[in-house]
């Protein structure tokens, strides 16, 4: 709409993707906070609240919490998007099916869950992935034959592409799609731990993603430039209002979880920013405190396969320093502190190629 506006009557700021970004970041915000409290009324309403899984020290007194509340943060995002980005642009249309796509599997799984009353009721893992997996080749697809997305492979610290993936590029950011949203759905364990870790991920591929579609500044970093890429910012600073909205509910101790509905609209969105920002490697260090989680249950599961011993007290890692009676609130800043830190060192690796 905003953009619309700009070229119906010639409001010139609303050209500018920064200032679009901040419509949308405070649009989906505000819409966060207001339909929060409402949803989650709804929810103990109707019994849609959190089953947890009886291995998981010290979380009974999570019991009764609703979950689910992704749905909302991922309604704002979209609305905002809607609101102000150029729906012409095909990038932002490919965002929103990614969010709603991975939000809808989520949705379906976190359903299962709250109709058995079973944490490990939902979809089976095998369907879980096998959607996730449609879903990413659905995008995919609609990048290369609805775009002139370039599927050439970056790897950080080198100016030039190391080789053209060709139509190799989808198995492979297919998988891109599957570590990431499944990286995010482990680490949402405690109040708030995924969720700021989150918008700092979204904060530095929203600038990396910038740069990308601006020509001057990824010219002088010695960037790919891909035009009209830029426009996804707004997706980025949407989501992540709606996110900062989320915490202000989801923060210690928290009132409501996001459920796979948010998890894997996040982790969904993070992929899909990291393939056209072509930052598919460096999404490592970006979502580093995701990637952390994810080795600690694939180091637990292997080592107990083959040697019956465990590395850990438990899996993934968060659960592990609760068995060795850390805070909670300890654990969450902590983890916050490093998600902080590996985003500073991967902004500062633009400049070094």
């Amino acid at each position: 709409m905003l953009y619309a506006l700009y070229e119906l009557f010639n409001i010139n700021i609303l050209q500018y993707i920064s200032v679009r970004a901040g419509f949308g970041f405070f649009i989906a915000f505000l819409m966060t906070i207001y339909i929060m409290p409402r949803f989650m009324a709804w929810a103990i309403a109707r019994k849609a609240q959190q089953p947890i899984n009886k291995y998981v020290p010290n979380h009974a007194s999570k019991q009764n919490t609703p979950t689910m509340g992704g749905a909302v943060f991922v309604l704002s995002t979209i609305i905002g998007v809607l609101l102000s980005s150029d729906l012409t642009n095909t990038y932002v249309i490919a965002g929103l099916i990614t969010i709603l796509g991975f939000a809808l599997v989520g949705l379906q799984d976190d359903l299962g869950k709250i109709l058995t009353g079973d944490n490990l009721k939902g979809l089976t893992s095998r369907g879980k992935l096998l959607l996730q997996a449609i879903i990413g080749i659905v995008v995919s697809l609609f990048l290369i034959w609805m775009t002139d997305f370039p599927t050439t492979l970056y790897l950080p610290f080198f100016k030039e592409p190391i080789f053209d993936m060709g139509y190799f590029a989808i198995p492979f950011w297919v998988f891109v799609f599957l570590a990431t949203t499944n990286a995010v759905n482990l680490t949402d364990g405690l109040d708030g731990l995924a969720t700021v870790p989150s918008i700092f991920s979204l904060a530095t591929l929203g600038i990396i993603i910038y740069i990308t579609g601006h020509t001057v500044f990824s010219g002088y970093l010695l960037m790919p430039n891909i035009n009209g890429v830029g426009e996804i910012t707004i997706l980025a600073a949407t989501l992540s209002g709606a996110l900062l909205g989320f915490l202000w509910y989801n923060c210690y101790p928290a009132e409501v979880f996001m459920g796979d509905t948010g998890s894997l609209a996040i982790g969904g969105v993070l992929a899909y920013m990291g393939i056209i920002g072509k930052s598919e490697a460096l999404l490592i260090l970006i979502g580093l405190i995701f990637v952390i989680e994810t080795v600690s249950v694939i180091l637990q599961i292997g080592s107990f396969k083959l040697r019956q011993k465990r590395v850990f007290l438990m899996a993934p890692i968060h659960h592990h320093f609760e068995m060795k009676k850390w805070a909670e609130n300890k654990i969450i800043v902590r983890f916050w502190m490093i998600a902080f830190l590996s985003n500073i060192v991967a902004l500062i690796t633009l400049k070094i190629r």
